[in-house]
């Protein structure tokens, strides 16, 4: 009798674990996944989908050896992370799901820094600027110190902006306030009237009346994060395609994964991606991406994507 409970409980344990969905990454991506998350669990009371967000770097380093099933990442996977998983034997399908305006954000009293150009943000954020005060950047902006807010090394936004402000994965000044959760640098900018800092847009939403969007200007005027200017590609360069990247072994040997991702690329998840602020991909993007994971193809296709468009690069065009 005692052997057949022990028994039971091990297989209670089994079906229990099985349930289980074990997701952590991106803090950008995170307000996605959370809704697609709360959703299915609606419909699926059984299911036990856990989201977290330690950084896409930090993600990827539990994803990599085997810690949780699907990765959020807000920005593609890089060669040594690649790597990584290929030594743990972790197999990865690469979805895109949603497009992000990281947005360049500042206090609400700050009635200046209204648009900056991609050569003043360089100037600002690159490796030992001596920019201090906002008068450095232009000399009828306030003799004020400048107070600096980013997220944290491990954060696929804080690759995704160095890379594309400063030309450099990771190079960056160093007197920055740090953070991994989104919600502390908006707290701090809405706190200082001098501070200034860039995060994924859906945060710049949920900050409300408390925030002010800077526009940028790549050279074509200055253009203000949205949904539109995603959509439409005019706002350069800080744009981006928002990707989940799910183990292969976990969508074999869990139904609830597999379940969760059919999910996700449905038609009825777009609702609550397009709540989150986030502007949707091409319909025929997120269908394309349901086959691609249906059918099990590994690898980063987006590494070498440079150039085209999240269709273009779906299409192996």
């Amino acid at each position: 009798m005692k052997r057949s409970f022990v028994v039971l409980v091990a297989l209670l344990g089994a079906m229990a674990l099985a349930q289980e969905v074990r997701i952590d990454g991106s803090s950008t991506v995170y307000p996605i996944t959370l809704a697609v998350a709360e959703e299915f669990s609606i419909e699926n009371p059984d299911a036990n989908v856990s989201v977290a967000f330690s950084g896409t770097g930090g993600g990827f380093k539990k994803f990599c050896v085997g810690e949780t099933q699907i990765s959020d990442a807000s920005r593609i996977v890089k060669s040594s992370e690649i790597e990584l998983c290929a030594a743990e034997g972790i197999e990865f399908i690469e979805i895109p799901v949603a497009f992000d305006a990281l947005t360049v954000a500042v206090n609400k009293e700050n009635d200046w820094a209204t648009c900056m150009t991609v050569e003043e943000l360089h100037m600002l954020w690159r490796p030992g600027s001596t920019v201090m005060t906002w008068s450095d950047i232009r000399p009828e902006w306030p003799n004020q110190e400048i107070i600096l807010y980013a997220p944290g090394v491990d954060s696929g936004t804080f690759d995704y902006f160095t890379d594309e402000i400063n030309g450099e994965s990771g190079a960056v000044r160093t007197d920055f306030f740090p953070s991994e959760d989104d919600n502390v640098l908006v707290q701090g900018i809405e706190g200082d009237v001098n501070a200034l800092g860039y995060f994924g847009y859906a945060y710049y939403l949920e900050g409300g009346e408390d925030l002010n969007a800077v526009s940028i200007d790549d050279g074509d005027g200055c253009v203000e994060p949205s949904t539109a200017t995603i959509e439409s590609g005019t706002y350069t360069p800080l744009a981006r395609p928002l990707f989940i990247y799910v183990s292969k072994d976990a969508a074999d040997s869990n139904p609830v994964v597999q379940g969760f991702v059919e999910f996700y690329l449905s038609e009825e998840a777009r609702e609550f991606i397009a709540d989150t602020g986030y502007a949707l991909l091409d319909p025929a993007a997120y269908e394309i991406s349901l086959g691609r994971f249906n059918q099990r193809e590994t690898g980063s296709i987006f590494i070498d994507g440079a150039g085209r468009t999240v269709l273009e690069v779906l299409r192996g065009e």
